[in-house]
């Protein structure tokens, strides 16, 4: 364990990062900036990465002085974390005037220490089933070209291989083509919400880039029907899941949903089937539970609905439906998930973690995932119009809380495959 502060890192805008000796790193949370406990700072984990924030100066502690100040060096770096692991603090920076709005990816508090790496996070999950090194490339194209192969005049075949596997390099869509575990299923080119981070639709007008293009069709149960089932039958722990990256929301299509959910039931009653969700219509969740889904995750940025509304900016939905979405879940004994955007400094505030409390007592919540919130924190904040953030405790600190006051709902960051709901098998991350 870390006995004491890394250095600050900065950019020399040419892609070089070095660190700066003079400063130890800080953390950012909510618009303020914070000392970093040295506790929290692990070593950035294989797939993690760093950038250049241009148009920002870090935030340091001077070493000598103690005293809060830039670096004008270069420009602030930040950290990209890979999947399973949740950030605790945001990389600490000024924004100099013109400064660029920052694309959504996540912004993770980094420094260099003994020749390496550091970053403000935790591991929240031990599945192994989007790290790097479980990737071969030679196998991806392999099973790529036999799904391409197998399956000439399937629409979603089509996009997942050589749209998000090939082209964005999709975890869930390289494991497809890997044979293994979770199965995504875009079902829908249409969405109910108009959330500001939206990664695959933004207006023109907006200073953001959709990380990668929407679906453009809406795909049959047939076609869904004609590869999920074959997963479902072969792949070791297989998981099909409704609700990818590039679509919008796949309730709006329920009933292609549920026609394919009844059609590959008549197939095989192995494996789980899951939707990602807004949760914005809670009567087409009770119709899939009743032919056979076996879990939910929903996704929010807060668990307050006047943080939820302008962000996720919903039509004819509002916060209540999600939570009674979840309630529908639990109803049928399946497993609920919320996918928690977490945004240090709001998540962690006092009021947020007494709605946290309330909507796990409401609704029975089987897991939190704890995801890492990806956008510019200055837009963010700006967007949702958040002046002060109130007080706050620290993610760490209100993760042991919640655990401590309830040890029955799972931490992770992945979607469970049906041994883990049905408690065959433990993934469970040790506190």
């Amino acid at each position: 364990m870390m006995t004491e502060s890394p250095y600050i890192l900065y950019s020399d805008g040419l892609g070089n990062i070095f660190e700066d000796t003079s400063l130890y790193a800080t953390g950012r949370s909510g618009w303020d900036v914070y000392p970093i406990p040295a506790e929290e700072w692990i070593e950035l984990p294989e797939g993690g990465n760093l950038y250049e924030l241009p148009g920002r100066r870090g935030v340091g502690i001077d070493v000598k002085t103690g005293e809060m100040r830039l670096c004008e060096k270069g420009w602030a770096v930040a950290a990209f974390i890979p999947p399973a692991h949740t950030g605790l603090y945001m990389s600490a920076y000024e924004t100099m005037p013109d400064a660029p709005t920052l694309p959504l990816f996540c912004y993770t508090a980094s420094g260099w220490h003994d020749d390496k790496f550091y970053v403000t996070a935790v591991r929240i999950e031990r599945d192994i089933r989007q790290e790097c090194a479980g990737y071969d490339d030679g196998l991806i194209q392999e099973g790529t070209k036999s799904l391409l192969e197998a399956y000439p005049h399937n629409r979603l075949i089509k996009h997942l291989m050589e749209t998000c596997c090939q082209t964005y390099h999709c975890p869930a869509a390289r494991n497809f083509a890997l044979g293994r575990w979770e199965c995504p299923v875009p079902a829908s080119p249409a969405c109910n919400a108009n959330c500001i981070g939206c990664i695959s639709f933004q207006p023109e007008e907006e200073s953001i880039v959709s990380t990668q293009d929407r679906l453009t069709f809406k795909p049959s149960p047939e076609e869904i029907v004609e590869f999920t089932v074959p997963h479902l039958e072969t792949a070791p722990f297989p998981i099909v899941s409704f609700g990818q990256g590039c679509e919008g929301e796949p309730l709006l299509m329920w009933q292609t949903i549920r026609e394919s959910i009844i059609e590959m039931r008549k197939h095989t009653s192995k494996g789980s089937i899951n939707i990602n969700t807004n949760g914005s219509n809670p009567q087409a969740v009770k119709a899939l539970c009743e032919v056979g889904l076996n879990s939910i995750r929903v996704s929010t940025n807060s668990a307050r609905k006047h943080i939820y509304t302008p962000y996720y900016r919903p039509n004819n939905y509002q916060f209540e439906d999600i939570v009674e979405s979840l309630k529908v879940v639990r109803s049928y004994g399946g497993w609920a998930s919320i996918n928690y955007f977490v945004f240090p400094g709001m998540t962690d505030s006092i009021e947020e973690y007494e709605a946290l409390r309330k909507l796990i007592i409401d609704t029975d919540l089987t897991m939190i995932q704890w995801r890492n919130f990806n956008i510019d924190p200055d837009w963010y904040l700006g967007q949702i119009n958040v002046v002060d953030t109130g007080e706050c405790m620290g993610v760490k600190q209100m993760m042991d809380l919640i655990h401590e006051e309830f040890p029955k709902v799972r931490f992770g960051y992945f979607n469970p495959p049906i041994e883990r709901i049905k408690g065959d098998y433990e993934l469970d991350f040790a506190h």
